[in-house]
C-alpha cells in the first residue's frame, strides 16, 4: 500500500514555490501534502496530491526536473510517542527511515506521516502487523 509522492527539483530563488503552486492550481491538482528541504542553490519541494500522474506530466510541461517516488502514510495516534512506537517498530526491522513529514488532522484526532523507506513492503507489513493504521493513496487524498 504505497502513495505516489511527487518530487521537484528547483532552484533556490524567490517565488520558485509560488510558481509550482500555480502551475498545480491552474490545473486544479490538489496538494494534500508538502515539504520542502533546501540547500544553498538547490531545494527539493515533496508534494503528496490528489492527481500525481496529471501533476507529473503539467510540472514536466513547464520545464521542471520531477520524478515520482513511492512511500507509505500511516496514522497514528496523536499523543506523546505515537510516532516513537512506529519508529520503534521499523527500527527493530532494520527498516531506515531515509526521510519523513508528518501533520494532524483535527477531525480524526490522528497525526499523519508520510515515510519513505529502503523497503515499501516490509514496513508496510511490519506496521499494519502491529496495529499502526496504513493510509492508501485514496483516503490520504481525502483527508
Amino acid at each position: 500500500m504505497t502513495i505516489k509522492q511527487i518530487s521537484v527539483f528547483v532552484e533556490n530563488k524567490p517565488g520558485r514555490l509560488k510558481e509550482i503552486t500555480k502551475v498545480l492550481s491552474d490545473n486544479n491538482i490538489d496538494i494534500r501534502a508538502l515539504s520542502v528541504a533546501d540547500t544553498t542553490d538547490f531545494g527539493i519541494v515533496r508534494l503528496i496530491v490528489n492527481n500525481p500522474d496529471l501533476a507529473e506530466k503539467v510540472l514536466k510541461q513547464a520545464d521542471y526536473t520531477v520524478s515520482i517516488t513511492k512511500v507509505i502514510g500511516i496514522g497514528i495516534i496523536d499523543k506523546p510517542g505515537g510516532l516513537y512506537e512506529a519508529l520503534n517498530l521499523l527500527d527493530a526491522a532494520h527498516i531506515s527511515v531515509e526521510y519523513m513529514y508528518a501533520f494532524i488532522c483535527r477531525q480524526t484526532d490522528a497525526a499523519y506521516v508520510v515515510l519513505r523507506v529502503e523497503n515499501n513492503e516490509k514496513a508496510a507489513d511490519i506496521l499494519k502487523g502491529n496495529n499502526i493504521m496504513l493510509i492508501n493513496e485514496e483516503d490520504f487524498y481525502n483527508l
